[in-house]
């Protein structure tokens, strides 16, 4: 027990800074910032930014008390109080892991954990190497083991089950060994779902029994090693790997400090056996005889309704419902963990004025720091809502807001999460009853997810599609960007009139049926037919393809002038392809600077690609170790700001530039590394 409470302490500590935003609390509380925030209950606000710091410090204070069992209770309240307070704070930072957090921190608090190799031992005897009540046992285990049971449960899924929602997991370099004996595909079907699915289902089974833990132990290892390589969660599977010495036998940490070096031993922990304690009950052969205490009735009755609570509360949809969206409740809490993967293909915000009637638009996601209102209802009402407050600071009286929202969820067809036509500043929204305005998942079309591979695999590497579903009564209205020079629209399924706008004319498609559209121009899709329509979009990217094909023969003609084999000599512009100057009076060539800008980042990729290992771990150190530096001297302006004042802002800009600096980068950021680099779809 202590052991895995002193594990979970430090994992906590090291969260605060990196997963709760220490290092970058400034970014997201500035005092004066125009932001919108999600939180859980509406009266929820976060404090000035110094004593946002002051909280963090407090928490990771905290997590280290309960790391050493130092104050043990007290640092549990210092780190369960400000934590839930974060969590509560901004629903779109919530996850499983976070949750679980929040929950084992909870459970520590009421359990001994601080009976074995800790501080408190030191000063107060009674506690010093004593037995622990088997209930403090029962339920940390019960939790571990709903994480994993109810996770394998909720992967029951069809789209789990089918391979969809991890499609294309199986590309990445840890499952290489499998694709030695499989191909991709199955790779995914029978290794990345198959095996989550059952390691999910059975870890909890496993781990529970001895003859089982070995294989189990290196299994859930395997899968958390690998978790922490595939996806960024921070601290969650070097989490659940320390829990997973919850059901060994208490004595390991003992039976480990035994095999340790004479010399060693002053340090560590004792190795005797524990003491009874007064809080457990041995029946007749123990400290304490006679029957058990109301104290100790009210801990079985606690951990019994508390399992029990954890059990429900995954499957609580059908009350919450306001919460439910495609995915029943706000992903955080049901241990659903990647069973839905998203794509969102276009996001468009609308305001209208509501006394001028002049309508205009909204760069998707301004004034927020997070992408995950997208997918929520209930974010964006509150979105909605807060647009609503801020539009007047800038002539919009009585704003009304339209989302149109296209979203594929594993891998079925793009369409709409909300119905654009509702002004939802004004739509109502209750978390007790289902949502009106929240358009349905076309389930019905979920068997056209093979026929979309197939249609996909049958295009040339130039060639790529988006497909559509939308509903009757509704348009999509679509700009052909000028890039994409061959773009043609073909109907799978249903009816659709195309308007295109600039030319005032319509045509109307059937099933099968497909015609080019003009690039550089607006076009509208209406449904006419009674069901949803279906059809996609093939484009292909002309101005993308032909700077590929001019790179191409840049990197040739490169090539032959470093073996010799070119006789032509260089015009001036072409000249630094081979790293010299560029002549004087030379116009650069924007081709040749999107080479070197291409050839730099190779060069990077290969130079990090063929890194050794030692390199790697200074890069990796280096880097933490600056996101460390920064939240603690962030954390101690705050803390003199509040204890002695602010300074000048002058000093302070100084402060701020001496805990932002990182030495000097040894790793060059690539040019453009940001975006432009992909090929994207017509704008939809």
């Amino acid at each position: 027990m202590a052991a895995v409470a002193a594990g979970a302490g430090l994992l906590m500590a090291l969260d605060v800074p990196q997963e709760r935003g220490l290092a970058h609390l400034d970014q997201r509380f500035l005092d004066g910032l125009e932001v919108c925030r999600f939180p859980l209950l509406p009266f929820l606000r976060p404090l000035p930014l110094d004593w946002m710091y002051l909280l963090h410090a407090t928490m990771f204070l905290g997590a280290l008390g309960i790391m050493v069992g130092c104050c043990y209770r007290l640092s549990c309240v210092a780190f369960l109080g400000p934590y839930w307070y974060l969590l509560l704070l901004d629903k779109t930072t919530w996850n499983n892991h976070s949750y679980l957090y929040g929950l084992l921190a909870f459970q520590l608090a009421l359990l001994g954990a601080d009976r074995y190799g800790s501080v408190d031992g030191l000063f107060r005897p009674q506690k010093r190497n004593a037995h622990v009540p088997l209930w403090n046992y029962t339920l940390l285990r019960a939790q571990i083991f709903i994480v994993y049971f109810i996770a394998g449960l909720k992967k029951l899924d069809a789209d789990w089950v089918g391979g969809y929602s991890m499609g294309s997991l199986a590309r990445h370099w840890l499952f290489s060994p499998f694709r030695l004996v499989l191909s991709e595909e199955m790779t995914s079907l029978l290794v990345v779902h198959g095996g989550g699915l059952v390691l999910d289902l059975s870890a909890g089974f496993l781990l529970f029994f001895d003859t089982t833990r070995p294989l189990a132990l290196f299994f859930v290892t395997y899968f958390h090693c690998m978790n922490s390589q595939l996806f960024n969660i921070g601290m969650f599977p070097y989490t659940m790997l320390a829990s997973s010495g919850l059901f060994c036998h208490p004595s390991w940490p003992r039976r480990l400090c035994a095999r340790c070096p004479p010399w060693l031993r002053g340090v560590l922990p004792s190795t005797t056996p524990p003491r009874p304690s007064p809080d457990c009950h041995y029946g007749g052969r123990g400290a304490r005889r006679g029957g058990l205490r109301p104290r100790q009735h009210l801990a079985a009755a606690f951990t019994l309704l508390y399992v029990l609570e954890q059990l429900f509360l995954p499957y609580s949809h059908f009350i919450t419902q306001g919460y439910n969206n495609w995915t029943n409740g706000l992903y955080g809490y049901s241990w659903d963990m990647m069973v839905h993967s998203r794509f969102h293909q276009h996001v468009k915000i609308t305001y209208r004025d509501g006394l001028t009637g002049e309508v205009g638009y909204l760069k998707p996601g301004v004034f927020t720091q997070s992408r995950r209102w997208k997918d929520h209802a209930d974010m964006l009402k509150q979105y909605s809502t807060c647009l609503s407050h801020l539009l007047p600071r800038y002539n919009v009286s009585q704003p009304q807001i339209y989302f149109d929202i296209w979203v594929s969820i594993n891998d079925r067809f793009q369409q709409r999460l909300v119905d654009p036509r509702v002004d939802l500043v004004r739509a109502p929204w209750s978390p007790w009853s289902p949502t009106p305005w929240l358009l349905p998942l076309l389930l019905e079309l979920s068997p056209w997810r093979e026929r979309l591979q197939q249609l996909e695999s049958r295009l040339d590497g130039h060639t790529d599609a988006v497909f559509i579903a939308d509903f009757p009564g509704l348009h999509l209205e679509n700009f052909v960007s000028e890039d994409l020079g061959n773009t043609s629209l073909r109907v799978l399924r249903g009816e659709v009139l195309v308007e295109l706008v600039e030319q005032h004319r319509n045509r109307s498609l059937r099933e099968g049926e497909g015609m080019q559209l003009p690039a550089g121009q607006y076009h509208k899709v209406h449904t006419v037919s009674p069901e949803p329509s279906c059809y996609m979009y093939l484009y292909v990217n002309t101005t993308a393809l032909a700077l590929e094909r001019n790179l191409t023969r840049l990197q040739e003609l490169q090539e032959r002038v470093r073996n010799g084999t070119e006789k032509e000599p260089l015009p001036p512009e072409l000249q630094p392809i081979l790293g010299e100057p560029l002549a004087a009076g030379a116009a650069a060539d924007p081709v040749v600077t999107a080479f070197l800008r291409r050839q730099r980042r190779l060069e990077e990729q290969n130079r990090r690609r063929e890194a050794s290992m030692a390199q790697r771990l200074h890069r990796f150190l280096r880097k933490k170790f600056y996101l460390f530096r920064r939240s603690a001297l962030m954390t101690c302006i705050s803390l003199r700001n509040l204890a002695l004042g602010r300074p000048p802002l002058e000093q302070l800009a100084q402060e701020v530039a001496f805990a932002n600096w990182r030495g000097e980068e040894e790793e060059v950021q690539p040019e453009g590394s940001g975006s432009g680099g992909g090929q994207g779809g017509p704008e939809l």
